[in-house]
């Protein structure tokens, strides 16, 4: 065989080669498609109502919400008209949660209709102001002594309106609190108005700004008076000094349903008693391989005290970030895009904040939270306390990579008509990420075991204090309680716990979401790669490269689950968690 027929032969079966590898599926019912049939109704509906959303600006305004209503059934009416039947496996989850979105849309803007209509006797001046920003848009001319009459006739309507409410003895606090932002609403388009003419139309600013003034301070008490009814109507605190307001447990089956959640608030309450069960031989098992025996909050006080030096934690935090990062790269278990390495940075966080959010949070930028100049030396020994060393090395990749910050870098480059938001998604994967490392003996020290279980308990006791003061069981002081005596946080940090998790902004379900979702990751794990049909890094990249939903619908997809329109979700995913080291 000559040299050149050798080379050519080379040539080819190289190209061969090549072409085979290219050529291939995708792995599972064209996985990595960067459209579906859905995505074009998606698409438009999002920036439609994101055009709208600016457009009509006024809160609860009746121009606003019937334009966003008849938008939302209109693409409901498009989006039925697909043949669901028809449609691949990953298109009909997007008609599903799509669906699902629209009528979230659609039940909001009811329940603000039927608010609003309850609270209209109480502004019997609003019409006049709305029509007044409607003609504003296309900048009419207007006549500033006729203005000016007006808003002084609206002064009178609202200081008589005021006196009326105020003698009203009782005031519904959900009204209320639509009563404060349809007033603030009327003030955002009174300040829509006289901006946009005052100091440019002569006879405006000659005649309006003395009567705009005046209206808009009663306009602003109007709105104080219904905020601070809203807040009296606030059910009493215990000694924590914790407000909140829970739910029932009605409000939880349905948001578990919305979730796609096939257990009961109950059964998940059994779930993290099992779960703590786990730990708690773990932790037993740590405790006695320190030398502490039995007593592993002994064991926990000495990993706890294991603190940094002053001024080191940002250093700590890096180091831990490189070697979970080292780790998973020499396992090959996900791609970690260089930007994605390369972007991440750091940030401390304030003294007011760590009252909310005692230990650091994370994403694109990752906020540390250790004690600063502000704070009282008991509450500074609490914070370095509570995140030492051996605790952090339990979350710095939780917040980072594979976890928040993966998630978010590569949301916004797959797929990104989806983010079908919800927190079983968000922070249930970056906690399957603590089972897995531990699963393959990430902890290198007992030390570092007590730190991992201690947030893994951590997530344990949210699931089981959040649901039990959601169902009227619990107050926030038993809750606090509980994190100190029985998962072994700093009393300060549990109180921000607690307060972050009853009065900072968070939905009912957010704290049990954390351990809920890691529990369906890790099924999904155990079906898909512990039976040998794709590897970690397949199963890893594939998730994350269908952006955020429900975790069943991740399921479906992976496993090309024929789906119906009328699908209700039956999931049992739970089982009992056992260590697979060295997977």
């Amino acid at each position: 065989m000559s040299t050149v027929y050798r080379i050519l032969l080379v040539c080819l079966l190289t190209l061969s080669a090549s072409f085979c590898v290219y050529a291939q599926p995708a792995p599972i019912n064209e996985l990595y498609r960067q459209t579906s049939e859905v995505h074009h109704l998606m698409t438009q509906y999002n920036a439609d109502r994101g055009s709208l959303n600016r457009f009509y600006v006024i809160a609860n305004s009746p121009e606003r919400r019937e334009r966003l209503q008849r938008h939302t059934t209109e693409t409901l009416q498009q989006l039925q008209k697909l043949d669901f039947d028809r449609l691949p496996v990953d298109s009909q989850v997007d008609y599903l949660l799509f669906r699902r979105s629209l009528e979230v849309d659609l039940r909001e803007l009811q329940t603000e209709a039927a608010e609003v209509a309850k609270t209209q006797a109480w502004f019997p001046f609003a019409e006049p102001i709305y029509a007044l920003e409607k003609v504003r848009r296309r900048g009419a001319s207007m006549n500033g002594e006729v203005v000016a009459t007006d808003f002084s006739r609206l002064s009178r309507e609202v200081a008589q309106a005021l006196k009326t409410i105020q003698a009203t003895e009782k005031v519904d606090p959900v009204l209320a609190q639509r009563a404060e932002d349809t007033a603030n609403g009327l003030k955002s388009a009174l300040k829509s108005v006289f901006e946009f003419y005052n100091d440019y139309d002569p006879l405006f600013t000659w005649w309006v700004p003395e009567p705009y003034r005046k209206l808009d301070a009663q306009l602003t008490e109007y709105a104080a008076f219904f905020g601070k009814k809203a807040k009296a109507a606030q059910p009493a605190v215990d000694e924590s000094g914790i407000a909140g307001t829970a739910v029932g447990r009605d409000e939880l089956v349905r948001q578990l349903q919305f979730e796609m959640i096939a257990y009961t608030p109950e059964e998940l309450i059994d779930i993290a008693n099992r779960e703590f069960a786990w730990c708690d031989r773990e932790l037993l098992k740590a405790s006695r391989e320190m030398g502490f025996g039995d007593n592993w909050k002994a064991a926990q006080e000495k990993v706890k005290n294991s603190t940094v030096p002053v001024g080191k934690q940002p250093e700590l935090i890096l180091r831990l970030y490189n070697e979970s990062v080292a780790f998973l790269k020499a396992k090959d278990l996900i791609t970690i895009p260089p930007i994605a390495e390369e972007t991440w940075r750091m940030t401390m966080m304030s003294a007011e904040r760590q009252k909310m959010s005692p230990f650091f949070l994370g994403g694109e930028t990752i906020l540390i939270s250790y004690p600063t100049s502000g704070m009282s030396q008991e509450d500074k020994l609490m914070s370095m306390r509570g995140n030492n060393p051996h605790f952090s090395r339990a979350t710095v990749h939780h917040e980072l990579i594979a976890g928040h910050h993966l998630q978010g870098f590569m949301n916004n480059r797959y797929k990104t008509y989806r983010r079908f938001r919800t927190p079983f998604w968000i922070e249930g994967w970056s906690l399957y990420w603590e089972m897995i490392l531990w699963d393959m003996n990430f902890p290198q020290s007992p030390e570092d075991k007590i730190g991992m279980l201690f947030w893994r308990m951590h997530r344990c006791a949210r699931i089981i204090f959040s649901l039990n003061y959601h169902l009227g069981k619990w107050k926030p002081q038993q809750c606090i309680d509980f994190l100190v005596d029985r998962v072994g946080h700093e009393r300060a940090n549990a109180e921000g716990e607690v307060r972050r998790s009853f009065v900072g902004g968070y939905e009912p379900l957010y704290q049990l979401a954390y351990m809920t979702g890691g529990f369906q990751f890790y099924a999904l794990k155990k079906e898909l790669v512990d039976s040998g049909k794709m590897t970690y890094k397949q199963f890893h990249d594939t998730i994350m490269q269908e952006n955020a939903m429900p975790v069943d619908m991740v399921r479906a997809i992976l496993t090309n689950q024929k789906l119906t329109r009328d699908y209700k979700p039956t999931w049992r995913f739970y089982a009992p968690l056992t260590a697979a080291a060295g997977k």
